[in-house]
C-alpha cells in the first residue's frame, strides 16, 4: 500500500479544530512552517448538503474560500496541491459517465460552492490537482454507519419496520481510504488539473444500502425503495453522477470495486459506528 512507502514522510496533518482554512493568516502561517515543495492535501469542506441551501455564506467561506487561502499559499511557499472536489457540480441528467471534460451545472448549493473552489484553484495554479470524488463513506458519519445504527436500533427493539431509502440516484461508493491511496498516486505519477476518481461500479442509494445490509449481517433487516422527490429536501441531488475515470486509468490508478471496498471497511479496526 502507499501507506507502507518508507520513501513518504507526513510533516503535519490538520484537523478543524487545528486550523480554519477559511482563516487567511492562519492558513499562510501554518504552510509557511512546511518543507519548501511539500505536498498539500485539502479534504476539508461543508459537506452537510441540505444545510448549504440555507448557509450559503458559510458554504461558501469553506468550500470556495478556503481552497483559496490554500492555493495563494501554496504558491507563496512553493508547495503542491492536490484538491478533493465532488460528483455534484453535474446536474446528473446524462445518462453517459461524466468525464473531466463533461460541462459543470450543479444543481445545488453545496455543487456550486464546490466548484466555485475548483475555479478559484484553477485560476491560480492549473497545475493543481483537483479531484472528484463520489458518494464517500469512512471512518466517522457517513451513510453505512446511518444504514447501520438504524439496523441495529431494530434488532434490538424487534422493530420490522422497514428501512426507506431512495432508488432513483445512481452513483459510485467510494471508500475514504481507497481514494487517500489514489490520490497520492495521482500526484506522484504526475497528474495535474482536473480528474474523476472513485470506486469502481454503479449502483442506488437502496442497493447500496441493502449490500451493507448483507455483509453486516443484518439480511433481516427490509429495505423498500423510495423516490427522492417523496423526502421533500431542501437540496437537489444529481439523479445520476457517475463518474468516468479512465483518466486516472490511463495514469495507472484504479480503485477496486465498490463492494469489495465496503467489505474491507466493515472488516477495518478503523471504523467509528454511529
Amino acid at each position: 500500500m502507499l501507506a507502507d512507502d518508507p520513501g513518504r514522510r507526513l510533516a503535519a496533518a490538520f484537523s478543524h479544530a487545528d486550523l480554519d482554512i477559511a482563516d487567511e493568516k492562519a492558513v499562510d502561517a501554518a504552510l509557511a512552517l512546511l518543507p519548501r515543495e511539500s505536498t498539500v492535501l485539502n479534504a476539508a469542506a461543508f459537506t452537510a448538503v441540505d444545510r448549504c441551501e440555507s448557509e450559503w455564506e458559510a458554504a461558501l467561506r469553506v468550500n470556495r474560500d478556503g481552497p483559496s487561502n490554500l492555493g495563494r499559499s501554496c504558491a507563496k511557499h512553493g508547495h503542491a496541491l492536490v484538491h478533493v472536489s465532488t460528483d455534484y457540480v453535474f446536474d446528473g441528467e446524462s445518462e453517459r459517465d461524466y468525464d473531466e471534460a463533461a460541462f459543470p451545472n450543479p444543481q445545488s448549493a453545496y455543487g456550486r460552492s464546490k466548484l466555485a473552489g475548483e475555479e478559484v484553484l484553477q485560476s491560480i495554479d492549473p497545475e493543481f490537482l483537483v479531484v472528484r470524488a463520489s458518494w464517500l463513506f469512512g471512518p466517522g458519519k457517513n451513510f453505512v454507519e446511518a444504514i447501520l445504527g438504524q439496523a441495529l436500533k431494530r434488532r434490538s427493539e424487534g422493530d420490522e419496520t422497514p428501512l426507506k431509502v431512495v432508488d432513483d440516484q445512481v452513483g459510485s461508493p467510494t471508500y475514504a481510504w481507497d481514494l487517500g491511496e489514489g490520490l497520492l498516486a495521482l500526484h506522484e505519477a504526475g497528474a495535474r488539473g482536473r480528474l474523476h476518481l472513485s470506486n469502481r461500479g454503479a449502483t442506488t442509494w437502496y442497493d447500496f444500502a441493502r449490500e451493507v445490509l448483507d455483509q453486516a449481517g443484518f439480511s433481516e433487516v427490509a429495505v423498500v425503495r423510495a423516490a427522492t422527490a417523496d423526502l421533500h429536501l431542501p437540496a437537489k441531488r444529481p439523479r445520476r453522477s457517475v463518474l468516468d475515470c479512465r483518466r486516472a486509468e490511463g495514469l495507472g490508478v484504479a480503485l477496486r470495486d465498490w463492494r469489495q471496498a465496503l467489505a474491507v471497511y466493515l472488516a477495518s479496526p478503523s471504523r467509528m459506528p454511529a
